[in-house]
């Protein structure tokens, strides 16, 4: 008699209607994401299904973390293949792991040369698990260069930073936000930065200090409201960074890895920050992965043993997701892809802007498209698009963010334009 496979705890949950996993999150979770009412049985390339199989075209791609498509196979594979293996348990960091070196290795040469200023010695990368982890870990770079390099005395060092910036919640990163939500009733706030308006060079230039010793920014601001700076933004900021010796720091987290139809956002402008961020699409949204990447000489000199750690940070399993979803970078060249397509869908949008009532500008680079919408509801409109099997979120409230997983065809990208046409002209 064959012996029947023991069933996965997972899959008893598969067999609950919607309305007992709504119960089940409302009675045991925290209420801290405004949710629709969609529960995902399965996920695969752009297209996520419920319960009863329909299926809805993902254009929020987990905010860039599914840029590769969600369970891409080679991913996927390497993962099972790791499990299976029994090598990538989480380990103490104080033995090595080959997926660790391989992956540090790739990831440091996936990128330009960090901080050139400081000469070509190559770069260094601190891996962490979500992207806040490793935005902490460049302000602790920054704020430790200020100290040690530019004599700026321990707990006075500022970091310039933007105006509708979002970084991620933890309590540093809340206390230089512009929102109200993200940070009222959790002081008292961690000090030491300066917001200024996102895009104004001569507000960054008035912001400079001699205790200033960093600026950290996106190179396009997705949930501010997918704002791309003015050109010449990023060039300025180099620029004062070399006059006045301070690093500068691109979080690349949700624009990075191909989103915007670069390798990195920041080569729009030409130019090479002294660190970059990396995180979600990392391991192509398969397990928590983020990097902090810069210059050798600046890694070396700023974390000595004891100074930083993290007992998942590098765990092999996250480093094979992390060296596989690279692979896939580069071998099917997302980036060049996304540049292509993101052309062809922002032409596309535009013309139904044209002659839509309710938009008020399209902005975008790649598969980073923001649709404003003059009456500032844009959850209505992505509700109607729920409807109509199209899942999208809205950024600060007035725009519709539209950002697919980088493999989308161009069938999936004729539906898209369709349901927004019904939403936004009809």
């Amino acid at each position: 008699m064959t012996a029947m496979r023991k069933k996965n705890h997972f899959e008893g949950f598969s067999n609950e209607s919607d309305h007992t996993i709504f119960n089940l999150e409302e009675d045991f979770g925290a209420h801290h994401y405004e949710r629709i009412n969609l529960v995902v049985r399965h996920a695969k390339g752009c297209w996520l299904t419920d319960d009863k199989g329909k299926r809805y075209l993902d254009c929020l791609a987990a905010y860039s973390a599914a840029n590769p498509g969600h369970h891409h196979p080679t991913i996927t594979n390497a993962l099972m293949d790791a499990l299976i293996g029994n090598y990538a348990s989480v380990l103490s960091n104080v033995v090595f792991t080959d997926p660790l070196g391989i992956f540090l290795s790739e990831t440091a040469k996936f990128a330009p040369q960090m901080g050139p200023r400081f000469g070509n010695h190559g770069n260094k990368v601190l891996p962490k698990n979500g992207g806040v982890e490793s935005v902490e870990t460049a302000i602790k770079a920054m704020r430790y260069y200020g100290f040690k390099a530019k004599g700026i005395p321990d707990g006075q060092q500022e970091i310039i930073v933007f105006d509708n910036n979002f970084h991620g919640r933890t309590i540093s990163t809340v206390s230089f936000s512009s929102s109200k939500k993200y940070k009222e009733g959790f002081g008292p706030l961690t000090p030491g930065f300066v917001s200024v308006k996102f895009g104004d060079i001569d507000a960054v230039k008035k912001a400079i200090t001699p205790n200033t010793c960093g600026i950290l920014v996106e190179p396009f601001q997705g949930e501010g409201g997918m704002q791309i700076p003015p050109k010449g933004f990023l060039k300025g900021l180099r620029n004062l960074s070399d006059e006045n010796d301070l690093l500068l720091v691109c979080d690349e987290i949700q624009v990075g890895l191909g989103r915007t139809g670069k390798k990195f956002c920041f080569e729009h402008e030409d130019i090479v920050p002294d660190g970059v961020i990396l995180g979600k699409a990392l391991s192509g949204g398969l397990v928590p992965l983020s990097v902090f990447i810069t210059n050798a000489k600046l890694m070396d000199m700023i974390f000595s043993k004891g100074s930083d750690g993290s007992t998942f940070g590098g765990y092999p399993l996250a480093c094979v997701a992390g060296a596989a979803s690279l692979k896939v970078f580069e071998e099917e060249h997302l980036a060049e892809q996304s540049a292509k397509k993101g052309k062809l869908l922002k032409a596309r949008i535009q013309e139904i802007a044209d002659r839509s009532p309710h938009v008020k500008e399209v902005r975008g680079k790649g598969l980073f498209i923001g649709i404003e919408v003059k009456e500032g509801n844009a959850m209505e409109f992505c509700q109607k698009l729920l409807k109509l099997g199209l899942i999208a979120n809205d950024s600060h409230g007035h725009t519709i963010r539209i950002s697919p997983p980088l493999v989308i065809n161009e069938e999936e990208m004729d539906f898209m334009v369709t349901q927004l046409e019904k939403v936004l002209v009809d």
